[in-house]
């Protein structure tokens, strides 16, 4: 019943702002189209369609909020005017109650606040749809004290995620059954995947987790800080971390008055970026303006600071490479290499022409190649050909959908800095030293120096598996080789007796025609 209720209540959101007459209009079949301005009658359609699918998804609540905003970054899927939209969803939803976050804590510790914390602030510094963050005091375990931020999830939100994926799911499905475009967008993929970050993001164990694992990767680039996690004071429900002091990163006139240089923060942004992806494989993966700060303070000046690791972003070895191959040969204008990549993948169908492909590509990046760098925008180049290559059936590929949203909020966060960032230019070294390590001396002394301990333990031991190998195998297949030898003897008669009696016959066929001849003669 409350399912069917949640129904029934999106059901008329939707109807309310008209995104019903936007799914039948664009029907090719006379009669759908009649019956959307039927249903349109009577209701104010005027605004923008992608206005009102905006202000649907802040009606339907937060997951639907967070669902508009990954939806946003796939402008290869989207109209313009929609992601446009989209892209205007904020991420700041009202707070929750002081005391029902207080109660969640106390009941996470089975202490009373009090018990927990030196001091609370009860008022809320911030608030997203998923968890708010108040700031406290902690006595670590050397009795220091120390300034936090404590992050509490909001209650009830694992109901209210299934219940509305699960909506989402049977959305996903009509995508791919009715849409001549759905199977190509792997709609269930999508979700499938939105459901695995949102569900990560409910583990405020799991996000203390990746920030430590962040915090280890970035420590040698001196680049960005990472809060420190307390371990003690870390539950499913209740998250505390060092307090960072900092500059929201888009208040930029405030940085350029307190000294900070603007350019290379920018030039910072990207290095951290790619290191993170194609070093690590491990990356922050939601990187907008409210998640990243600038630290004033003497000893950091000028550095990064990241903030919420709810959703982080992972490849695989072979991502990495496709991906820094991808960029490597678009910063060479090597279309080909890339066609060929594309069907090497598997990512277009193995009968796609590699000249049609690349022609298509050309035609897409050519024109923007002659400009100067800086007037390039990489993350529109890549939505032009994600739209291009839709008439060759590239799969999207859901794995690569949080990669693609960051770097497009990189690169717009890189331009917002310094509008003259010169993205492919910073990246460019960055990504041919990747590459030449790993294909070099010095990746070959890493898989060596991985796999030392396992040959080391295992070369004194050689000689005795060998002998026990051997012993084994013969042992184990000693009737076996008895029957297979008797089995050849018997063959070897039948072919003897094949043999004998064909050169027998011939010798008969000859004889017969040496004496036939010498009757007639």
């Amino acid at each position: 019943m409350r399912r069917l209720i949640r129904g029934v209540f999106i059901l008329w959101v939707l109807l309310r702002h008209g995104l019903d007459e936007l799914v039948l209009s664009s029907q090719k079949a006379p009669w759908l189209k009649r019956l959307a301005r039927t249903l349109s009658w009577g209701r104010d359609l005027s605004a923008p369609r992608g206005q009102r699918i905006r202000q649907a998804l802040e009606s339907l609540g937060p997951i639907f909020v967070k669902f508009g905003q990954v939806m946003s970054t796939r402008r290869d899927l989207l109209p313009v005017d929609i992601a446009d939209e989209l892209a205007k969803l904020q991420d700041r939803v009202p707070p929750f109650p002081s005391g029902v976050a207080v109660a969640i804590i106390e009941k996470a510790f089975k202490k009373k606040l009090e018990d927990i914390f030196v001091s609370f602030e009860r008022e809320p510094v911030a608030s997203a749809s998923i968890a708010q963050v108040h700031f406290a005091v902690i006595r670590d375990r050397d009795g220091r004290q120390r300034d936090v931020a404590v992050k509490v999830l909001r209650p009830g939100m694992l109901t209210v995620i299934d219940k509305d994926l699960d909506l989402m799911r049977m959305m996903a499905g009509w995508v791919d059954n009715l849409s001549d475009d759905g199977k190509r967008l792997k709609p269930r993929e999508v979700v499938a995947e939105f459901d695995k970050y949102l569900h990560d993001e409910l583990d405020l164990v799991r996000e203390a987790s990746s920030a430590a694992q962040l915090r280890r990767n970035m420590a040698d680039l001196d680049l960005v800080l990472i809060p420190e996690m307390f371990w003690d004071y870390c539950m499913p429900d209740v998250m505390v971390m060092e307090r960072m002091k900092g500059v929201p990163i888009n208040q930029v006139e405030r940085l350029r008055a307190a000294g900070v240089d603007i350019p290379k923060l920018a030039r910072d942004g990207v290095t951290i970026f790619f290191t993170q992806v194609f070093r690590d494989g491990f990356f922050h993966a939601d990187m907008h303006p409210g998640n990243i700060q600038v630290s004033l303070e003497p000893a950091t000046f000028g550095r990064y600071i990241s903030l919420d690791f709810g959703i982080v972003g992972t490849l695989t070895e072979t991502d990495k490479e496709y991906l820094a191959q991808n960029f490597t040969a678009f910063f060479r204008r090597d279309y080909k290499r890339v066609a060929e990549l594309h069907i090497e993948s598997g990512w277009v169908p193995e009968s796609t022409r590699v000249d049609e492909l690349e022609s298509a590509i050309r035609s897409v990046c050519e024109p923007y190649f002659d400009r100067p760098l800086k007037e390039i925008s990489l993350g529109f180049l890549l939505m032009r050909l994600f739209q291009t290559s839709r008439r060759f059936q590239v799969e999207i590929q859901p794995q690569l959908v949080l990669l693609q949203k960051t770097l497009l909020n990189i690169e717009g966060l890189g331009r917002q800095l310094d509008p003259d960032l010169d993205l492919w230019n910073t990246a460019k070294p960055f990504l041919e030293k990747w590459m030449l390590d790993q294909v070099g001396p010095k990746k070959l002394f890493e898989q060596l120096r991985n796999e030392g301990p396992l040959y080391a333990k295992l070369l004194p031991e050689l000689p005795r598996l060998l002998v026990d190998f051997l012993q084994t195998n013969t042992r184990g297949r000693g009737e076996d080789v008895q029957a297979l030898l008797l089995e050849q003897k018997k063959t070897n008669r039948l072919l003897s007796t094949l043999v004998y009696g064909g050169v027998g016959f011939i010798l008969g066929l000859v004889v017969m025609q040496v004496l036939v001849r010498v009757r007639v003669f």
